[in-house]
């Protein structure tokens, strides 16, 4: 049988890769080092040697065949693999362990635990980016991701952590100025974080058909920022008990309800498939699986969910 991936120079599927990735011949140059012309021969050069066109050239943009799709599915896959199994063999990479996560996440229950982690495990050093978008895991570093979401993601496998709960909190100051019985009265109550969050946590606890929702106050994407403040008394943010169980146990923060409202989602562990049992990513996932079992505050959020920590997406 004839083998006609011989045929092909490894370095003219890199190429091609890259443009169908960034879809651009001027952005496939940028990333690899190369000139748009030396891109383009590339690409002219595999078609010719495939014998197919794998790019529809127009004035300003260009666009996959149909052939050229079925390349760019399997290329990129390809070298994902060739990526993370060179990545595995190194030792620069079995010593540092690449950590992508949210902020909110990162900064009020990671970081409180990571230093039990390190301690248990001295010949791994921490790397940890605080990133609000979705890591694809192909950057070279990035071993595991800690992300909000559904836990399907393609490609990865995703152990559930904590619930996407969330209750109003402020500090002991404004409540004490405030009469706050019922959710009713948060109508006239200052308020801090996004709308549409407040819409629905109003639509939760029954008060959908109410037409004039209070505006917030300040408006951010982030949580521990919104939280932040309330801290300083400033307004009523909708918090995570289990990000914030030290503060609301050292006073810093109280609780108006004891409920919570899920607003969808949960805080997921997630890292490619075909690594699951690479060391470095078995001890962490099963240390902070460990850390999550073990939280009194998670214990509380995930009976109130009825999800379980460790359940695969």
């Amino acid at each position: 049988m004839i083998d006609n991936l011989a045929r092909i120079p490894l370095d003219a599927i890199r190429v091609f890769e890259a443009t169908a990735r960034l879809n651009s011949f001027t952005r496939a140059a940028e990333a690899l080092g190369m000139t748009q012309a030396a891109v383009s021969w590339r690409i002219r050069d595999l078609e010719q040697r495939l014998g197919v066109a794998l790019f529809v050239r127009e004035t300003r943009r260009i666009a996959l065949t149909l052939e050229g799709q079925r390349l760019a599915s399997a290329s990129s896959e390809a070298l994902n693999l060739m990526r993370r199994a060179i990545n595995d063999v190194m030792e620069q990479d079995q010593s540092v362990l690449g950590i992508t996560t949210l902020q909110t996440l990162a900064t009020q229950w990671l970081a409180t635990r990571i230093g039990m982690f390190q301690l248990a495990n001295p010949d791994l050093a921490v790397k940890i980016d605080v990133d609000n978008g979705l890591s694809d895991f192909s950057d070279h570093g990035t071993d595991i991701g800690l992300r909000f979401g559904s836990g399907q993601w393609p490609g990865l496998e995703s152990r559930f952590l904590i619930p996407a709960l969330f209750t109003p909190l402020c500090s002991p100051e404004l409540q004490a100025s405030l009469d706050i019985r019922t959710p009713a009265d948060l109508k006239s109550a200052p308020l801090v974080g996004l709308p549409q969050e407040w819409a629905e946590w109003f639509a939760r606890v029954g008060m959908a058909d109410d037409r004039n929702p209070p505006p917030p106050r300040v408006v951010s994407e982030n949580q521990a920022m919104e939280v932040a403040t309330a801290i300083a008394g400033q307004g009523i943010a909708l918090g995570n008990p289990v990000f914030y169980a030290r503060e609301i146990a050292n006073g810093q923060l109280v609780r108006l309800f004891d409920e919570s409202v899920s607003l969808g989602g949960g805080y997921w562990l997630s890292y490619p498939k075909e690594r699951r049992s690479v060391p470095k990513i078995a001890r962490f996932r099963d240390w902070v699986l460990e850390m999550a079992r073990t939280d009194p505050a998670n214990i509380e959020a995930c009976r109130a969910s009825g999800m379980e920590v460790g359940t695969l997406g």
